[in-house]
């Protein structure tokens, strides 16, 4: 069986707050290591007021310090806002304080809007092209410290810890191949060029001291519940969201709306389509099949799951659906 894995956003919900959603993290991430998911990462997004987990290093902290064996990471850190170094130091302290259970997923996209990259940055002088060689300052932190090395992350130097390379086009798939890194695709909300960069990562990958053979990680939206109308029905706030997003208007996550679909336009329908492809949506038997099937169509060997339901408990329902279905194992 294929290992499965957590994608969460902590999310904030309409009439909730960053407390609330940082609660909600640790109490899933909680559920999750009891089920036998094999990691559970979050992801850096800024000036998102649905999305909590901005400062990504610190809630991994949490999350880690909450629970005892779980793998924790990022999916990922967007290196063009951070100085490599800034980042070794942050994730040398994680595996520091949780050895061995800590992972490091780095994408090049800003996760914002360019003017909040600014405020992030001071500057956006620097290129997407310098993505590769921060990677490698990013690696050469933690390895291990060279006699004429002046500047060292510490803690971080030595501890060689898991660089995982994240992305949603072919380019990073190159730069995952290239450094003989694993891969991680985006297509939980860009699956455009998913099977294209899971083809070129494999026939390109270069087998590295970190990994011998290539290895790629798919992301997959999972909307689960005891009946399809009840999974429809919890999927809504996840497509308002998404809608959203792409009117410029992003905001907390609404709660569900009964048949909503039938009320939006033929385009407003294909943008769902198009950009929620790679989903499953339904009772643990519907979701069981759909789960293989991506699997299957894809190669993977994981998948990262997100689940974006408004309804703590009905998201706890959700994944324990998904481990109760035999995916989820180790």
């Amino acid at each position: 069986m294929i290992p499965l894995s957590v994608l969460d956003l902590s999310p904030i919900i309409e009439g909730g707050d960053a407390s609330r959603a940082f609660s909600n993290t640790l109490d899933l991430a909680r559920h999750a290591e009891a089920w036998g998911f094999n990691r559970y990462w979050l992801a850096e997004h800024h000036n998102m007021t649905g999305i909590a987990s901005a400062a990504t290093a610190v809630v991994i902290g949490h999350v880690a310090g909450g629970t005892s064996k779980i793998r924790v990471g990022s999916g990922g850190i967007m290196l063009p806002n951070h100085a490599p170094l800034v980042i070794a130091e942050q994730f040398g302290t994680l595996e520091a304080l949780y050895p061995g259970r800590i992972d490091l997923g780095l994408g090049r996209a800003p996760g914002t809007d360019q003017r909040t990259a600014q405020a992030l940055r001071r500057t956006l002088q620097g290129d997407v092209n310098d993505f590769p060689r921060d990677v490698l300052e990013v690696q050469h932190y933690f390895s291990a410290v060279q006699p004429d090395q002046f500047v060292q992350a510490v803690p971080g130097a030595g501890l060689n810890l898991p660089i995982w390379i994240l992305g949603s086009s072919l380019f990073g798939a190159q730069l995952a191949a290239m450094l003989g890194l694993p891969y991680a695709f985006a297509s939980h909300f860009a699956p455009a060029a998913l099977m294209q960069a899971i083809e070129l990562y494999r026939a390109e990958f270069k087998p590295s001291q970190q990994l011998a053979a290539p290895y790629v990680m798919v992301g997959f939206n999972v909307f689960a519940a005891d009946s399809e109308e009840e999974a429809d029905f919890l999927r809504s706030s996840s497509q308002q969201s998404f809608l959203s997003l792409r009117r410029g208007n992003p905001g907390p996550l609404p709660p569900p709306i009964k048949n909503f679909t039938q009320e939006l336009s033929a385009q407003e329908l294909e943008v769902l389509d198009s950009v929620l492809s790679c989903s499953t949506a339904g009772s643990p038997e519907t979701v069981h099949a759909g789960i293989a099937e991506f699997a299957a169509r894809t190669g993977a060997d994981e998948l990262i799951v997100t689940s974006h339901i408004y309804d703590h408990d009905k998201r706890l329902r959700s994944f324990e659906i998904i481990a109760d279905v035999g995916i989820a194992k180790d």
